[in-house]
């Protein structure tokens, strides 16, 4: 199979990480819950691990480097244990469900409003986003990089157009291991991270990275291994966000992919760039088939066939030509609204940096069959 969904989930992981994973199944302890050399030594690594993630993404420390299970676990963490009743909320049309259904959920609630920056022409202005900015606005949440255009916003020029009492939470879903994400110099109050996708690692690794200016509370409760003699949870991070044991196999993991990334991400970014510019000039010169993205460092094509639904076209990719993308709307709707492609959808490929130009050749060879055949 060539595997082009890469933006759901890496299909393909370094070997330093299965090692890493390999490793731990046959010998690893509890970390942080006894005081024994194997439980002392996996804490060690679990600490590597925070303070790798710090480093690499201008954190703010490894006790502000919290696991989670998830990307959208980490953004409830973000949204739900910092929002409070009379909040106001700025978010965007690229948003991905994990932001946008939450928002809603507390919006339904009775808790918070929140409003939608639009696109323009499919891109994302600052001015869109800082506009909606109101004297109750606590809050404003978007992606590093769609999951369905590559589209990256200016985190910069957003974070300059807010004032100072304002939260940026970044969702990091896409934009992590591909794009120079720096929380500091970009303003980002909270980062989360989905290990499984630009970093390299398993699912069930993620993170939530934030600064001295947020307090979150936690969602999940239950044990730390510290201070249990109190009912209440801790009042220090990490514990108090760290309820139950932590998957020690994803860690190291994603201890292994974001090594690997510190090494090699702007190489890769470029590599990625260059499989996208290929694949979408390939794209064009078949005629029948219309691109939603332009070149970029996160590895997503989105484009639609003039004739065929998305999710028909994925299955003929599949099914005959045995290439895995994805089509449908990727959860995130309000990107497709905006682009006029819902409810329809479109078709994305998600390349990988270990990924070279044969796979792209031999998808244009399929689209260029499947396109032929369709209008003749």
């Amino acid at each position: 199979m060539i595997y082009l969904d890469n933006a759901a989930t890496g299909g393909s992981k370094p070997a330093a990480v299965q090692n890493a994973v390999l490793s731990a199944l046959k010998q690893c302890a509890n970390p942080g819950r006894s005081g024994h050399r194997l439980s002392l030594a996996c804490a060690e690594r679990v600490l590597a691990c925070r303070e790798l993630l710090s480093d690499l993404f201008g954190g703010y420390g490894y006790e502000r480097t919290v696991f989670t299970r998830s990307c959208t676990e980490a953004l409830n963490l973000a949204l739900r244990g910092v929002l409070q009743k009379g909040d106001h909320v700025v978010t965007t049309a690229l948003e991905h469900n994990s932001v946008l259904r939450p928002l809603e959920a507390l919006s339904r609630e009775g808790v918070i409003s929140y409003d939608v920056a639009p696109l323009e022409n499919g891109h994302l202005r600052p001015e869109a986003v800082s506009s909606l900015v109101k004297e109750n606005t606590r809050l404003v949440a978007v992606t590093t990089a769609s999951n369905v255009t590559g589209e990256a916003p200016d985190f910069k020029a957003i974070r300059a157009l807010l004032p100072e009492r304002v939260f940026l939470v970044a969702d990091g879903a896409q934009g992590a291991g591909h794009l120079p994400i720096h929380m500091q110099e970009w303003g980002i109050d909270a980062l989360a991270l989905a290990g499984h996708k630009g970093l390299f690692a398993m699912q069930g690794a993620a993170a939530l990275l934030f600064s001295e200016r947020l307090s979150p509370r936690p969602i999940l409760f239950g044990g730390t291994g510290s201070e249990s003699f109190d009912l209440g949870m801790p009042q220090f991070y990490p514990d108090r966000l760290e309820a139950g044991t932590l998957s020690y196999p994803a860690i190291c993991s994603l201890f292994e992919g974001a090594l690997i990334v510190k090494t090699h991400r702007r190489e890769y970014a470029e590599k990625l760039f260059e499989l996208t510019a290929v694949f979408h000039a390939a794209l064009l010169s078949l005629g029948t088939y219309r691109a939603y993205f332009t070149p970029n460092p996160c590895g997503i094509a989105s484009f639609r066939h003039e004739s065929l639904s998305s999710e028909e076209l994925a299955d003929i990719l599949s099914e005959k030509y045995d290439i895995a993308v994805r089509g449908g709307l990727h959860c995130a709707p309000l990107i497709h609204r905006a682009l006029g492609t819902f409810p329809d959808g479109l078709v994305r490929v998600s390349f990988s940096p270990l990924q070279s130009l044969r796979e792209v050749d031999a998808l244009t060879a399929a689209l260029k069959d499947i396109g032929g055949s369709t209008c003749s």
